[in-house]
């Protein structure tokens, strides 16, 4: 595995440019097309990965949802949610979620570009965004929103020994679940593959 220190110098190169979001179905489309919403357009979404200066290096920021959210009652995620009318591009939908559902200010974000877009099984084309936030910050989670605001350091998550895949039989074929186990959470679906992939974006930089 490349050092962590060497990966970081190449977040900025690796990722798409904040000015162009980058085009496609998502890069696991295929894998879900059955299982998606036949002849409805999917909602655009945007996600955050703040990564938060701490003196032990880079966490990343999650949070556990509420049970009462109609999509993805209880499980880990990144903050963020539909893009709206009124948001500019995914960055400023990304930006205004993470301020909503955990009270992270604009002020102590910088974001540095787009990861590949994604799918969800709920029907949602995602673009995750990837921000440094400055150490001042200290997650206020809306209570509405958000049961559990926590970090995991970069480190962990770059480290292909710590992602685990599960092969399960789901809607009439086989399918692949990526997870982490970190201090009691499991991190899994969705936001474990988005991990993967930042990974192997840095990896392919």
């Amino acid at each position: 595995m490349t050092p962590p220190f060497e990966l970081l110098e190449r977040i900025p190169q690796a990722l798409h440019p904040l000015d162009r979001p980058p085009p496609g179905p998502g890069w696991n489309h295929a894998e879900l097309a059955d299982l998606l919403p036949a002849g409805l357009p999917l909602r655009q979404a945007a996600v955050l990965v703040a990564l938060v200066e701490r003196p032990g290096g880079p966490q990343v920021l999650l949070t556990r949802r509420t049970e009462a959210l109609r999509h993805h009652a209880g499980q880990i995620a990144f903050p963020g949610g539909r893009i709206e009318n009124s948001d500019a591009d995914p960055v400023e939908a990304a930006l205004r979620e993470a301020h909503e559902e955990v009270g992270l200010a604009g002020a102590l974000s910088t974001p540095q570009g787009y990861l590949d877009p994604f799918v969800t099984i709920t029907g949602f084309h995602v673009f995750p965004v990837v921000a440094s936030v400055r150490g001042a910050f200290r997650a206020t989670p809306d209570p509405n929103e958000v049961a559990e605001a926590f970090e995991v350091p970069l480190q962990f998550l770059l480290d292909p020994g710590n992602v685990h895949a599960l092969d399960v039989d789901f809607q009439g074929r086989q399918r692949r679940i990526l997870e982490f186990r970190y201090g009691g959470h499991r991190i899994w679906g969705a936001t474990a593959a988005m991990l993967v992939n930042f990974r192997q974006r840095l990896e392919q930089g």
